[in-house]
């Protein structure tokens, strides 16, 4: 299969005569790299007027609102975890009270969409009973709900049983890094519940996951998966205006993996979902920024988030929302 990864430019010099719009940003491309399977890399260009037309309908839709959170300007997901035993914060918010405190805190600095997770699906975790997981998330969000009426929020979870308490408790959108893959009854769930969704691309379980990750090409691999995924769930009656897609960075992936996949972002564009993209203080960010402790890898989560929004990323999942927020307006101001 050959896939074509468009390449963005915010320069308005560079927006010549052919020069098309990306998924409705304010970024265009005159020319996208062709992808192959087993071909050189990096792969020729291909001018935009000469993709086939029904990618390029995909690349250059304007995407409608997710969830209520409008898809033309980056948007962030605040990231709770009311866990124990999260790799960066985990423990922090585990009081309910505690824990929608720091939600209105994120929504005051600049969080689109608050995401609440009830398991902890590092590297190596194992799986929280599903009584245990309603426990630690439902009456977060029913207090959240009430206390942030328009707020969107976001249950992170791979359990139908999951996810039906925390819609019945004002979540407005699933986000399951299986990809809907563990729960077969959660993407039934979300389609009759009319919630939008978030697909994610991840190798493994998160037990084994980073165990020996591989494939045969990365980007292609895991763009297949995704319009895999994309299709089951429109299927079940799901289309893709409900959904966001995010290729899973540090879910059975090497930081080669990790990077190649920043680097190419882009090209899921042609999925026809917005992109959400989640590397705040994960090992990888720690690595190559020397930087052991994950709660002080702010600045460089900042930067890949960064790169992935002048990619067309539409959702940045973080931790430091306060510290994004501020980056991406200096960001926007001097583009």
């Amino acid at each position: 299969m050959t896939c074509f990864r468009p390449i963005p430019t915010p320069d308005a010099a560079l927006a010549t005569a052919g020069a098309r719009p990306l998924a409705g940003l304010p970024l265009t491309f005159t020319h996208a790299e062709r992808l192959d399977r087993g071909g050189a890399r990096p792969g020729p260009l291909v001018p935009a007027g000469d993709l086939p037309v029904d990618l390029l309908d995909r690349l250059t839709a304007p995407r409608v609102p997710v969830a209520g959170i409008a898809m033309d300007a980056p948007a962030i997901m605040g990231v709770l975890n009311v866990t124990p035993d999260s790799f960066s914060d985990g423990g922090r918010f585990i009081d309910p009270e505690v824990a929608v405190a720091q939600a209105l805190a994120m929504q005051e600095a600049g969080a689109a969409i608050v995401d609440i997770g009830g398991e902890s699906t590092r590297p190596g975790s194992a799986e929280v009973p599903m009584e245990e997981e309603i426990a630690r998330t439902a009456p977060v969000i029913a207090a959240l709900r009430h206390a942030a009426p328009g707020l969107p929020i976001s249950i992170d979870t791979r359990k139908a049983a999951v996810a039906e308490a925390a819609i019945g408790a004002g979540a407005t959108l699933v986000n399951d890094v299986s990809g809907f893959a563990f729960d077969p009854a959660l993407a039934p769930l979300c389609a009759e519940a009319g919630v939008a969704v978030c697909t994610m691309h991840s190798q493994g379980t998160p037990d084994v996951m980073q165990a020996n990750p591989t494939y045969d090409d990365v980007l292609l691999d895991i763009y297949d998966a995704l319009a895999a995924q994309v299709d089951r769930l429109g299927s079940h009656g799901i289309p893709p205006e409900r959904i966001l897609a995010d290729p899973g960075i540090g879910f059975g992936k090497t930081i080669a993996h990790n990077c190649a996949l920043v680097r190419g972002i882009a090209l899921f564009h042609g999925l026809g979902c917005p992109l959400l993209l989640g590397v705040s203080r994960k090992g990888f960010i720690g690595k190559i920024g020397l930087e052991p402790v994950a709660d002080r890898r702010a600045p460089g989560s900042i930067a890949v988030a960064l790169a992935g929004i002048a990619q067309g990323v539409q959702v940045v999942r973080v931790h430091d929302v306060a510290e994004t927020a501020q980056a991406i307006r200096l960001w926007a101001a001097v583009r």
